[in-house]
C-alpha cells in the first residue's frame, strides 16, 4: 500500500496538480476505489489537500521537504548570493539541484512582475529543457549524458532541444564556457543563462537568471551569474 500511495504522490509531478479522482486513477493506473481510499488517508495525514472534487499536494510535504538537511543547508548558503544576483539584475533568479533526470528548484526570487514560468520551488522540470538543468547535466559526468541522450528528449515548447546531436554540442559548449543558455525551451518568450555551482569538484547545484527574450542581454548578465556561482562554490568548498 505504501508503494501505491507513493504512486499517487509522484503523479503530481511536475505541476503539483490539482487533479480529480478520475485523473489520479488514470495517471497511476490504479482502480478508483483504491485511489479514493488512499487519497483519503493522505488527506488525513496532511500530505494531500482536497478542495471539492480536486486534490493537490498538502502543506505537510513542504514542511518535511524543508527539513531535508542537504537541501536546507544548500538553500541557506545560497540565499545571500541569490539575493545579490537578483539585486544586480532585477530579474527572476533560480537555484536548482539534480534529482535523477530532472532539476528540482530549491529557491526562486522574482520581482512584482514575475515571469510566467513552469518553475516553482519544490517543483521539477527535465534537465534538458532548462538553463539550470543543462548547467548541471554538462558537469555531471559522461555516463549521465549518455543515458540522457539514449532516451527520447522531452519537449516543453517547440524550441526545446529534441535532437541528441544538437544537445551534445550544446553541453560541450557549456563545459568550455562554464555557462548554459536556454532560449524559450521551457517557456515561450523567456530566455535564461545559468552557471554550475561546485563543491569538492562536483557540480552540486546551478544558479540562473530568467529574462524576457526581448531584453535578454547575455553579455550583461553573464558576469553577475558567474560571480554568484563562484561565490557560492567557495562557501561550499570551505564548508567541506
Amino acid at each position: 500500500m505504501l508503494d501505491k500511495a507513493a504512486l499517487i504522490l509522484e503523479c503530481f509531478r511536475p505541476t503539483g496538480g490539482p487533479y480529480r479522482l478520475a485523473e489520479l486513477s488514470e495517471r497511476t493506473d490504479l482502480p478508483k476505489p483504491t485511489v479514493h481510499r488512499l487519497a483519503a488517508d493522505l488527506v488525513r495525514l496532511g500530505w494531500l489537500e482536497r478542495s471539492g472534487a480536486h486534490y493537490r499536494l498538502g502543506g505537510k510535504l513542504f514542511e518535511l521537504g524543508a527539513l531535508v538537511p542537504r537541501r536546507r543547508d544548500l538553500r541557506e548558503a545560497a540565499l545571500p548570493f541569490l539575493q545579490d544576483l537578483f539585486e544586480a539584475t532585477r530579474e527572476t533568479v533560480h537555484l536548482g539541484v539534480r534529482e535523477g533526470l530532472e532539476v528540482v528548484y530549491l529557491e526562486r526570487i522574482h520581482g512584482h512582475d514575475a515571469l510566467q514560468l513552469p518553475s516553482r520551488i519544490g517543483g521539477s522540470l527535465p534537465l534538458t529543457c532548462t538553463g539550470v538543468g543543462k548547467a548541471l547535466l554538462a558537469f555531471s559526468g559522461s555516463e549521465l549524458t549518455d543515458e540522457v541522450l539514449s532516451r527520447p528528449l522531452p519537449s516543453l515548447t517547440p524550441h526545446s532541444i529534441t535532437d541528441p546531436a544538437r544537445l551534445r554540442m550544446a553541453l560541450e559548449k557549456i563545459q568550455v564556457s562554464g555557462l548554459a543558455y536556454e532560449e524559450q525551451e521551457a517557456a515561450p518568450g523567456v530566455s535564461c543563462i545559468a552557471a554550475p555551482v561546485f563543491a569538492g569538484g562536483t557540480a552540486v547545484a546551478a544558479l540562473s537568471v530568467a529574462v524576457m527574450r526581448t531584453r535578454f542581454r547575455p553579455a550583461q548578465l553573464a558576469p553577475a551569474v558567474r560571480t554568484a556561482a563562484l561565490g557560492l562554490s567557495r562557501v561550499l568548498r570551505a564548508g567541506i
